[in-house]
């Protein structure tokens, strides 16, 4: 029985459920640790081997968050700041919602990651959470849903709504553009120049006028391009010009690694920034300031002198 085809997915699975990719990797390599273990067990006659991995991969999941809080983006916790000049404090306490780093598994292109909905299924009790990815996202029947959380066909369809229902109250989650499309491609290449050219009034220009800017682990966030570019002013002034980015996707999204000048030459990593861009502006940006989201995406934290530019 090979199991490995099916563990890409599996990651994916987990990290809608749990909104952490380090979590989801391990509970991925648990789910197939089982399902060997349980090999003889298995019985082709009544699933496939992909909704029975599935099966023990939601229970998995389910157990894993008993008890747990939800992980949240800034935005989901109280109102946004208009003062420019806030303490940049960590929340270190909150478990905060991660990126997905798409090039670590060949999943193709997956608009059901958006950083946006992730969240807002976060607020789902965990068994409505598992109902809505396995039946909208997953398509399994109710039937193969009931029979891999043990529950019944009723219980499954009243989960589905009630998740249906509370993602709608949870507001508008947005389309988003891919990291493919050229428009998006343009608009993030535009936004990195003028990055790097700590440019804020280029920069305040591809936004939208409700353009959201976000810092996890900061609770900290803004609403609206005039707050957004007061904040940029701010970092160009903390950390000076002379900034480099470098372009990846994330969570199916076009996201830029940001590295700061560092003191003595270099550059040290400062924010990996998950962006969703609509109607050709940038509509929303969610900048992980987390070391270890740099390591998930396998980013090296710091680059010599002249280094990156070459690394790009």
């Amino acid at each position: 029985m090979d199991l490995e085809p099916y563990r890409g997915e599996l990651v994916v699975y987990c990290y809608r459920m749990l909104g952490s990719f380090h979590e989801a990797e391990d509970l991925a390599q648990e789910t197939m640790l089982r399902a060997w273990k349980a090999r003889d067990r298995y019985d082709s006659t009544r699933a496939s081997v992909r909704t029975w991995l599935y099966a023990i991969a939601a229970n998995a999941c389910l157990s894993a968050l008993a008890g747990r809080a939800r992980r949240p983006l800034p935005s989901g916790l109280g109102a946004p700041s208009d003062d420019p000049a806030a303490p940049l404090t960590p929340a270190s306490g909150i478990p905060w919602l991660q990126p997905f780093p798409d090039a670590r598994y060949d999943i193709g292109v997956q608009t059901e990651l958006r950083l946006a909905l992730v969240a807002a299924m976060q607020v789902l009790p965990p068994r409505q959470r598992a109902v809505l990815v396995l039946r909208e996202v997953l398509e399994f029947t109710a039937a193969e849903v009931a029979g891999q959380l043990g529950t019944t066909v009723a219980a499954v369809n009243s989960a589905l709504q009630r998740a249906r229902t509370a993602l709608a109250a949870a507001g508008d989650v947005g389309e988003i553009a891919e990291p493919g499309d050229p428009e998006a491609r343009a608009v993030i290449q535009r936004y990195q120049q003028a990055f790097e050219a700590a440019d804020v009034p280029a920069l305040v220009r591809l936004l939208t006028d409700d353009a959201v800017l976000e810092m996890p682990p900061v609770p900290l966030w803004y609403r609206g391009s005039r707050d957004y570019g007061r904040f940029l002013h701010r970092v160009f002034e903390m950390r000076g010009p002379g900034w480099q980015l470098r372009q990846l996707t994330a969570n199916g999204q076009p996201a830029l690694a940001a590295y700061a000048p560092a003191p003595g030459g270099g550059h040290q990593s400062h924010t990996l920034q998950v962006f969703t861009v609509t109607g050709g502006r940038v509509a929303a940006n969610v900048a992980f300031a987390d070391p270890a989201v740099f390591r998930a995406f396998e980013l090296p934290a710091r680059f010599p002198a002249g280094e990156l530019r070459r690394a790009r």
